[in-house]
């Protein structure tokens, strides 16, 4: 495998990973998630952030194995995982965007919202 495909690859296998734990209910994105709690609605947010953490060392695994296959394996310093779990949290957004700060159909601006910039809180008209 050449130097560019590798890189494509993990940077591919990167995006992808890191929005799994948000797009599905499955724990890894395969064994399915059971509640605990018959209210609970779906996985709770520290069960997405632990398999963000595993898809996280998965990746970098990967992209060691890929950098031993195409010459000598670097040491990396604390730097390197530093930046690179910033880039996969980066990379995560879309996905944490989708699950928890959209509006879904049917929901209004919530309890607390406030009226958008120019709008304000209007009475309703009575018909005298």
């Amino acid at each position: 495998m050449n130097q560019s495909l590798a890189i494509a690859a993990v940077i591919i296998l990167m995006v992808v990973a890191a929005n799994i734990p948000f797009v599905t209910e499955r724990i890894l994105g395969v064994f399915p998630f059971r509640a605990r709690d018959e209210h609970q609605q779906g996985k709770p947010i520290w069960v997405r952030l632990l398999e963000v953490l595993f898809f996280y060392a998965l990746t970098i695994g990967l992209g060691f194995l890929f950098e031993g296959q195409i010459g000598n394996r670097f040491s990396q310093g604390w730097e390197f995982y530093a930046i690179t779990l910033s880039v996969f949290l980066t990379c995560a957004y879309p996905g944490f965007v989708w699950r928890y700060l959209r509006r879904r159909r049917g929901q209004g601006m919530g309890r607390h919202a406030s009226p958008s910039q120019g709008e304000s809180y209007k009475q309703p008209a009575t018909g005298r």
